[in-house]
């Protein structure tokens, strides 16, 4: 099964908590209040997402966390490379030279263009979509066109 880990899962959570409220700088407690989460999975999310120039931190006695941009310009793929790294559905998607099967490999360009999907899809989210309702049930399913090698 393919899924995010917990703890990206997390952060797209506390940063969907501060796009809601883009005008405010809330503290690492105040986050996870209104997140649900424990304080420190919280802080656990915010390093990465901070050293990934995707929240700004503030020190002092008003300290806290904001959005670096507007939720608008924040793709979920940013996110989720900023908790997991370069995100490949096969190793040789990311890193070339680490298979001893890849010079003969009959499917490894079809892993690419299905991992190349998945970025597009995660790409062409933003967290603003986050904060909207999910559509109706009927509407949910979306066809994915993919055109895979020799076929």
């Amino acid at each position: 099964m393919l899924r995010v880990t917990k703890l990206t899962d997390y952060a797209t959570v506390v940063m969907t908590v501060l796009a809601h409220r883009s005008d405010a700088v809330l503290s690492a407690s105040e986050l996870a209040e209104r997140a649900g989460l424990e304080a420190t999975t919280v802080s656990k999310v915010l390093k990465p997402l901070a050293q990934a120039g995707l929240v700004e931190g503030f020190r002092g006695a008003n300290g806290g966390y904001r959005l670096a941009r507007r939720a608008e310009d924040i793709g979920l793929l940013e996110i989720v490379i900023a908790m997991e790294g370069p995100l490949g559905m096969t190793e040789c998607s990311v890193h070339a030279g680490n298979c001893g099967i890849e010079q003969s490999c009959g499917v490894r360009a079809n892993w690419r263009r299905i991992n190349d999907v998945v970025i597009d899809a995660l790409r062409g989210v933003t967290l603003a979509q986050m904060l909207a309702p999910p559509p109706p049930p009927e509407s949910t399913a979306k066809r994915i066109d993919l055109r895979l090698a020799n076929a």
